[in-house]
């Protein structure tokens, strides 16, 4: 038995360097070590399996158990980007936005356009969507390509692409200036380089040769888009800095929570999932296993009081986030 809880001991320790390595996402870029932003990845099963022997600890009495639950401390916010509780929050709803990837809006789902009308949104974002048929009355559209769409009811001061400059790089985003109730905002639409997965290749079988095949060839996939999502987070953190106005920025990351992506992303702005949402904030359902890589984050002068993943339809791979905001200062 004493053999037996060495190893469990051991295992706990090693689980738990695993999660703090995932911290070092904020200072270490994918470029210098990709490691660290692969470990965020497995956030989710790692944390589970910290718990589990956590409550084993407990359960036999163990003083190290008070030691797991002190460690356990530094990651309570980590583990708040993808299931949290926040309190109900006060407000008027004065700006509604949907940021949405719609896979196959841009080949003709006829129920993307219903829906996005009914959700009667100040700003619609989206991603993975050519959005030329769309035709909402009330509204301006920017549509210059790269599958990103921002539609409002509102005026349009100014919108350009996000040019990374280099043809080795994906348009990282949109940027359009709105003004809505007499102030300017800036909202950002933005679309990370995908990984270009199926299922089949990170579907696992019993032969350990295959398996052991399929797990490199996702790590060789993996690797260079961290390090071309180092360069797409550079222009996006550019844009932010120089902006003159409130900042909200919304849109497939393709980067879980605790990611060099997340982290350098919301350096500065507020987290909607973190202020007012509740439950999962899992948005990615194509894969059975929990991913968040939908975000929306704003400048402090605003105030998320609602956040909603939409489950209740099923017409892209992702869900609908739905956020309603209120300013700070009223």
């Amino acid at each position: 038995m004493k053999v037996f809880r060495l190893i469990l001991f051991v295992l706990h320790l090693g689980i738990l360097f695993l999660l703090l390595g995932t911290l070092l996402n904020a200072y270490v870029p994918p470029k210098v070590f990709p490691w660290f932003n692969l470990l965020s990845l497995g956030f989710p099963v790692l944390m589970i399996f910290y718990i589990i022997l956590t409550i084993f600890w407990v359960i036999s009495w163990k003083k190290r158990a008070f030691v797991f639950m002190f460690a356990g401390l530094a990651l309570i916010n980590p583990v708040k980007r993808w299931v949290n509780y926040s309190s109900p929050k006060n407000g008027d709803s004065e700006i509604k936005i949907v940021s949405f990837n719609t896979r196959a809006g841009g080949r003709g789902n006829a129920e993307i356009e219903p829906y996005l009308k009914s959700q009667n949104a100040d700003v619609i974002l989206l991603q993975e969507d050519a959005g030329k048929d769309y035709q909402f009355e009330g509204y301006q559209k920017v549509n210059p390509g790269a599958g990103l769409t921002i539609l409002t009811k509102h005026k349009i001061i100014n919108h350009k692409i996000i040019d990374p400059r280099d043809e080795n790089i994906r348009v990282p985003g949109l940027q359009a200036d709105i003004e809505i109730n007499g102030i300017v905002y800036r909202f950002m639409d933005v679309y990370l380089n995908p990984f270009h997965f199926d299922k089949d290749m990170v579907r696992l079988n019993g032969d350990t040769d295959t398996n052991e095949q399929k797990a490199k060839d996702v790590v060789k996939r993996l690797i260079p888009t961290f390090k071309k999502h180092q360069d797409q987070v550079a222009l996006i953190r550019e844009i932010i800095n120089n902006s003159p106005y409130p900042v909200i920025l919304t849109g497939d990351f393709n980067s879980v929570p605790n990611s060099y992506e997340y982290y350098h992303l919301s350096d500065g702005l507020e987290d909607a999932f973190l202020t007012a949402g509740k439950g999962s904030a899992t948005s990615f359902h194509d894969y059975k296993f929990p991913i968040r890589i939908d975000y929306v984050f704003s400048s402090k002068a605003l105030k998320a009081i609602s956040y909603e993943v939409d489950r209740s339809v099923s017409i892209s791979d992702h869900y609908p986030v739905i956020v309603k905001f209120s300013t700070e200062s009223k």
